[in-house]
């Protein structure tokens, strides 16, 4: 053994602490595998059961501010508990007026529903606020049978089933109809506020299912095409699958105990946004860790400067994203506040998959993990030229044609985008009724439109008014003008006196439109208007005042919110570029590029696919995801071309940069666009529009906005684009030429 001299360790002492280290990364490198089996084990039984900790309750998403949060909490005064009704409607068979027979049968029906037995032993008795009617149309060609479920019963879950009492509730009345009615050539349908929210859950009961396996599937079909490897594409995926259950593993306690609100949205949301994020950092790590394999014989080293050099900008990205996000609490609907917090812990969740378990996935070979990369394995070589040099490329090409003709491409683009963003004014998203809510035919829609056809549906839920007494008699009179009332009444007590609570009276407005479509939601308005004649601290309550508000705070959220999300983007873009003309520029270019995305959508939602409408949440939820995860790809080319540019100055960092980056980013923005566009199958417009914009948007931040606009701004642009501190980026070559040139006519002038 050789000994150790002047303070220097011979190579045996070199050799052990090799070995040491090596067991030091392997055992790291265990660990963190091992701490993810354990997240993805408690994590997917968490993801697994998110439904059980869903609120779908328009009513629970208002402010206590709203109107008629507080109508509805003085009715109660008057009334107690408002119910939850479910409406079974029959008609017959063959159509016609209604047999003798029939009625009898349904009569018999209405006896049963309360003795029947529900999954958790109790009788359905128990959980209604008294006796089913049978109340047949003036027409003699239908049955109605209102179930009174009540209102606190509905909302809890029954027994270990893990479904809100409601939605059994509404599931056994159609069985149970569809066994005894059919028998007496009956068709039946059960809709009402009941019917409409247990066939929304329904639609959301896909999301732990067919939507995660559509999504999945087509990003594992990009990667491979991405990748040509049989192997690398599921190191990727399982980053994202793993990152989506530490997610779930957070939210499922905190919306259980109620800290955040989780809805159906919410919940698809969160699936598809974890996967694309978690799948475009790691194709952001997977590129420089391939770029750097070339570089580094040892996989350890290509590694660790591939994740030093990825860190900055995904952190910048995710950063980016999650304070875009977090600006939503500011919202007064809390079906939007709580996708603040949801999706922020998605963003942070995907971040941690992608910078520990990926990096663990891509070493779990040791020297070998080369061979993830098979058959297109990186090798290693040091005296290659660099890729960014390389013009043959695709992405070359495309640089260098950007750095031929910058303001002919950049000036062609905006115009382009101008134009489509002239079609933002013609989008309908002034809301919509809960029958257009579903795209699929549901038997609530269904049950809704026979219910319309033989009775008076808007007495099912009236819009409720709170007034002073002495007022009582003018405020009926003025309601019953308003377009769009059938009837106008106030509630009286047994002695047919009406009943009074310190001073005010109720009164209850039956709508032409059922309580559910839109139409009824634009008279809650008018009667709003009308009654504030009469008394101006008049309140006004109900489903359809309940959309009003959620439809009106909507659109105040959106002129709040969005300011905000810029002046927190432009704060991170300055403190990632360290320049403020950079950041400006590329806020300025999301923004026209969003305009013009909602410009196209308009054009496809009025004309194309000829939907009734659109939420008034879908520009704020488009303009929050579109923007912020664009700018995520303005932010992945950014920071390489300032990299580049320290080195080679701007417009070579431009080209640089481009070139190096084309590849990836397009990947990525594919992969974004693919995962969204998997929300298709939820069958309901809210999510379907989302998709699309969210999915359009992102392709064309990714193939026109960051290749072309972009980068032809700031390559026309040059220096100026680092100011106020572009001391360290050295002038470009025409620009010193041209300095030059001035010094030297300056001189011999």
């Amino acid at each position: 053994m050789l000994s150790v001299k002047g303070g220097h360790q011979g190579p045996s002492h070199r050799k052990s602490g090799g070995r040491r280290g090596a067991v030091l990364r392997a055992l790291l490198t265990l660990g963190v595998l091992v701490a993810w089996l354990a997240v993805g084990g408690l994590g997917g039984m968490a993801q697994g059961s998110l439904s059980e900790v869903q609120t779908n309750d328009q009513a629970a998403f208002l402010p206590s501010s709203a109107e008629s949060t507080r109508a509805d909490a003085l009715a109660e005064e008057f009334a107690g508990d408002q119910p939850l009704p479910a409406l079974l409607v029959a008609t017959p068979s063959g159509g016609g007026a209604l047999a003798p027979e029939q009625l009898a049968a349904a009569e018999e029906f209405a006896q049963q529903v309360p003795e029947l037995e529900l999954p958790d032993g109790r009788a359905l008795g128990d959980v209604l606020e008294g006796p089913v009617p049978v109340i047949p149309a003036e027409d003699g060609e239908a049955l109605l049978l209102p179930v009174s479920i009540n209102g606190d019963s509905a909302e809890e879950n029954l027994g270990d089933t893990g479904e809100r009492t409601g939605n059994v509730v509404v599931a056994e009345l159609r069985e149970l109809a569809a066994d005894t009615l059919a028998g007496a050539d009956l068709d039946t349908w059960v809709t009402g506020p009941a019917g409409f929210v247990s066939d929304l859950g329904a639609a959301f009961g896909g999301i732990d299912g067919v939507l995660l396996l559509v999504a999945l599937v087509v990003v594992l079909v990009i990667l491979v095409i991405v990748y040509r490897s049989p192997l690398l594409p599921f190191t990727v995926l399982l980053t994202s699958v793993f990152s989506l259950c530490a997610a779930a593993l957070v939210i499922k306690p905190l919306a259980g105990n109620g800290t955040i609100l989780l809805n159906g949205q919410s919940q698809g949301i969160l699936s598809i946004l974890v996967i694309g994020a978690a799948t475009d950092y790691s194709l952001l790590l997977v590129a420089r860790y391939r770029e750097e394999l070339t570089r580094n014989a040892e996989p350890r080293r290509a590694m660790a400067r591939a994740w030093r050099a990825s860190v900055p900008p995904v952190l910048a990205s995710a950063g980016t994203v999650i304070a875009g996000l977090l600006c939503l609490l500011l919202s007064d609907l809390g079906s939007n506040a709580s996708l603040g917090p949801v999706g922020s812990i998605g963003i942070a969740a995907a971040v941690l998959g992608a910078l520990t378990l990926l990096p663990a996935l891509l070493l779990v070979a040791g020297s070998r993990s080369r061979a993830l990369f098979w058959p297109r394995r990186p090798q290693y070589r040091p005296d290659a030229s660099p890729a960014a040099e390389d013009s043959s490329r695709l992405w070359g090409r495309i640089a260098a044609a950007v750095a031929r003709r910058p303001r002919v491409i950049w000036g062609t683009t905006a115009v382009a985008l101008l134009a489509l963003a002239a079609f933002l004014p013609t989008l309908q998203a002034e809301g919509t009724g809960e029958g257009d809510v579903f795209l699929n035919p549901t038997e609530a829609v269904e049950g809704q439109d026979v219910l319309v056809e033989h009775f008076d549906a808007g007495q099912v839920q009236p819009l409720v008014v709170i007034t002073a007494e002495e007022t009582a008699e003018d405020a009926v009179e003025v309601i019953e003008g308003v377009e769009g009332v059938a009837s106008a009444q106030v509630v009286t007590g047994e002695d047919d006196a009406p009943v009074v609570v310190d001073g005010q009276v109720e009164i209850q407005a039956a709508t032409s439109a059922t309580s559910e479509s839109q139409e009824a939601t634009v008279v809650a308005g008018d009667v709003r208007e009308a009654i504030r004649d009469v008394d101006p601290d008049a309140l006004v309550g109900g489903a359809a005042a309940q959309r009003l508000d959620t439809q009106e705070t909507a659109e105040q959220d959106l002129r709040t919110i969005v300011p905000l999300v810029l002046a927190v983007i432009f704060v991170m873009l300055v403190i990632l570029l360290r320049a403020i003309v950079a950041p400006l520029l590329i806020l300025a270019v999301n923004v026209l590029s969003f305009a013009a995305t909602l410009g196209l959508s308009a054009i496809f939602f009025n004309h194309v696919f000829d939907f009734p409408g659109a939420d008034a949440s879908v520009p704020l939820f488009g303009f929050v995801f579109l923007v912020a995860l664009s700018i995520d790809y303005s932010i992945f080319l950014m920071t390489r071309v300032r990299e580049e540019s320290l080195e080679h100055g701007t417009r070579g960092g431009v080209r640089r940069g481009l070139t190096m980056t084309g590849g990836v980013i397009t990947s990525a923005g594919l992969v974004l666009a693919a995962t969204f566009g998997a929300l298709v199958v939820i069958p309901l417009l809210f999510l379907v529009q989302l998709a699309f914009i969210v999915a359009v948007g992102v392709l064309i931040d990714t193939f026109i906005v960051r290749s072309l606009l972009v980068s032809g701004l700031v390559y026309d642009i040059g220096r100026t684009v680092w100011w106020p501190w572009k001391a360290r980026v050295p002038e470009d070559e025409d620009d010193s030429t041209a300095a030059a040139t001035t010094t030297a006519v300056g001189s011999s002038a």
